[in-house]
């Protein structure tokens, strides 16, 4: 009987499997974590975080170390509120904008801490009040402006009185007072508050 001769295409696998079983095997070289991946995920256009910010950032460490609860909560809190507007239009990323942010903070607390009171528990209100503080001293040491209503009121007034013709409207004026270099320019203000100042001089 005649031995059975395997087609050439058969010939050819068992001489591909040859050649790659005598030739040596891949090495593979594990890299230690740290250079596992050195890429950081950010984008260069992002502005850095505010100084104020910043200093808050680094008083979490310092609060941690100290076991200083009240402060630790009220960073906290101040950081959560950071990263929640950062989900919205308006990111904070000036001194000012955190500042009118602990405000607004410091008024809601205010309004918890005398609800505490008036249902007899001063301990949840001393808790506020501690917070507060914490947010106080923050605002004192940012360095940024904050203007008395009467100041405001008489930028406002100077502000439409040197617009003339056309240019006195209202989104012109709101431009000059909040542009950089302007009166408003890094201060502690509520806008909601300057342009309802502004429509009611462009009235007069």
């Amino acid at each position: 009987m005649a031995a059975l001769r395997p087609s050439p295409r058969f010939a050819e696998r068992l001489v591909l499997r040859a050649r790659l079983a005598s030739s040596p095997s891949p090495r593979f070289v594990t890299l230690p974590l740290s250079q596992r991946c050195s890429a950081r995920f950010y984008s260069s256009d992002e502005p850095p975080p505010p100084p104020l910010l910043q200093k808050v950032k680094g008083d979490l460490k310092s609060a941690m170390r100290a076991k200083d609860a009240a402060r630790l909560t009220a960073i906290r809190s101040i950081l959560s509120t950071v990263l929640n507007a950062s989900k919205t239009p308006i990111p904070i990323r000036t001194d000012a904008q955190l500042v009118s942010l602990l405000r607004k903070t410091i008024r809601a607390s205010a309004d918890a801490s005398a609800e505490f009171t008036a249902a007899g528990r001063t301990d949840l209100a001393d808790k506020e009040a501690a917070q507060i503080a914490v947010w106080e001293e923050y605002i004192s040491q940012s360095g940024v402006t904050t203007w008395t209503a009467t100041a405001l009121s008489e930028a406002v007034s100077r502000a439409v009185q040197d617009a003339s013709g056309e240019t006195a409207t209202f989104g012109a004026v709101m431009k000059t007072l909040l542009a950089p270099g302007g009166p408003f320019d890094g201060a502690d203000v509520d806008k909601a508050q300057i342009a309802e100042l502004v429509k009611k001089a462009l009235a007069k």
